[in-house]
């Protein structure tokens, strides 16, 4: 759908003859009768003789006028002969009026802005105390895992008001929906509608934050202190998020339960572990409990996260920027390495390349980092270095082998010095 909103200078006429007056004044009796938002759909239709959608500031439809099944589905593809008026009221977007001229008449750009105005203060009205208390739940959210509530009777009683029971205990589930595709409008705010549909419907009393700008993180406070009310949450959101967000890889995370309500600030570093660790090893959905040696590292991320910045930038920092410099594969050679035990030949045989190969790159690690892979120390500082990257959620490096002196690729880009 155009992002043109309006067109001045083009006339139009008004469903059935009927003057804009008095179309207006039908749309304004409905708005001010309270009848609901489809009755002021169906208000804006006449007025603009258009089919008309509405649709609030997280990307659900809240009410359609459509002459037909066919018209509606066009109008929410949004195609490019449809057109769009962004609704605010003041200076914020509360959400969007959608339409689509009928076949007997032309758009009046005017008389759209007009008809968005009113529609947006009802907009407004209509969904603002569900809005004000997913944005309470949020900044609650956001402050159990920023450690700033730390008092148990105020966590519990600022829970309680939230509808939100942690007595028994809670966990913490973190999902990340990551655009795999061009994505268009405020798609954030609609993985926190998706998310929080399948939250709700999986336990009662979820409580969830919408985080980072980059990718979709929604992070929830599930209560309850059984492990299996968790899972079935973890599970619920990954699949409504995979479902509902065409265009994007979810990957989803979560912690043990804490039976003490002070303990949902380590709970969420236990659920962004096990999420990043997930991530990095391409599986959809993993428990901290599943996250094996990894586990060693969470006092470290909890209460210091600079030391695994540091260990991190001592061990495999400088051969990620080797190969992101040089399109190498250094860091997925030591991965493999460690993997196969030390073993050249089933690091070749895994990595499709020749074991000659193989020695050179570690050759190369050794002269980088300082580590020599063929010691016990440096097979275990090594593999400390891998796993601090995927707990801080560092994508690993990938690209051709590019090495010079090698039977696997051309000469690097830095002629290999």
């Amino acid at each position: 759908m155009s992002r043109a909103a309006y067109h001045p200078g083009v006339t139009s006429k008004t469903e059935k003859g009927l003057d804009a007056g008095a179309a207006l004044e039908a749309l304004s009796e409905a708005i001010e009768s309270g009848t609901g938002l489809p009755a002021v759909a169906r208000a804006a239709a006449k007025v603009l003789n258009a089919n008309v959608a509405l649709i609030d500031r997280a990307s659900n439809v809240l009410a359609v006028a459509a002459a037909s099944r066919s018209e509606e589905e066009k109008l929410l593809a949004e195609g490019d002969d449809g057109f769009s008026v962004e609704l605010r009221v003041a200076d914020q977007p509360v959400g969007q009026l959608r339409y689509r001229a009928r076949a007997d008449s032309e758009p009046d750009g005017a008389l759209a802005r007009v008809v968005s105005t009113l529609i947006a203060l009802e907009v407004e009205r209509a969904r603002s105390p569900e809005w004000a208390s997913d944005e309470a739940a949020g900044s609650f959210v956001r402050a159990v895992l920023g450690r700033e509530v730390t008092d148990r009777g105020d966590l519990l009683a600022r829970a309680e008001e939230l509808g939100a029971d942690l007595a028994a205990g809670a966990g913490i589930a973190i999902a990340r929906a990551v655009p795999t595709a061009p994505q268009t409008g405020d798609w954030r705010s609609r993985a926190l509608t998706v998310g929080l549909r399948a939250l709700k419907s999986a336990s009662s009393g979820v409580l969830a934050a919408l985080e980072r700008d980059d990718a979709a993180e929604l992070a929830a406070i599930v209560p309850g202190g059984e492990p299996e009310r968790l899972e079935r949450a973890a599970a619920a959101l990954r699949l409504e998020l995979q479902d509902g967000l065409v265009g994007f890889g979810v990957t989803v995370g979560h912690s043990r339960i804490a039976q003490d309500p002070v303990d949902l600030y380590r709970a969420g570093h236990e659920a962004r572990l096990a999420l990043n660790v997930a991530e990095a090893e391409g599986r959809e959905v993993l428990a901290f409990e599943e996250t094996g040696a990894y586990r060693l590292l969470l006092g470290a991320m909890s209460e210091d996260p600079g030391e695994l910045d540091r260990f991190y930038e001592e061990t495999v920092a400088p051969l990620a920027a080797y190969d992101e410099q040089y399109e190498t594969d250094l860091v997925a050679t030591i991965e493999a390495y460690l993997e196969h035990d030390g073993n050249v030949a089933a690091t070749a045989q895994h990595l499709f390349t020749h074991r000659h190969t193989v020695r050179y790159r570690l050759d190369r690690v050794k002269e980088l980092s300082g580590h020599d892979l063929s010691s016990t120390e440096g097979r275990e500082r090594m593999g400390l270095g891998l796993k601090a990257m995927r707990v801080l959620g560092i994508p690993s490096p990938r690209g051709p082998a590019q090495e010079p002196g090698t039977e696997a690729g051309k000469v690097g880009r830095g002629g290999g010095s």
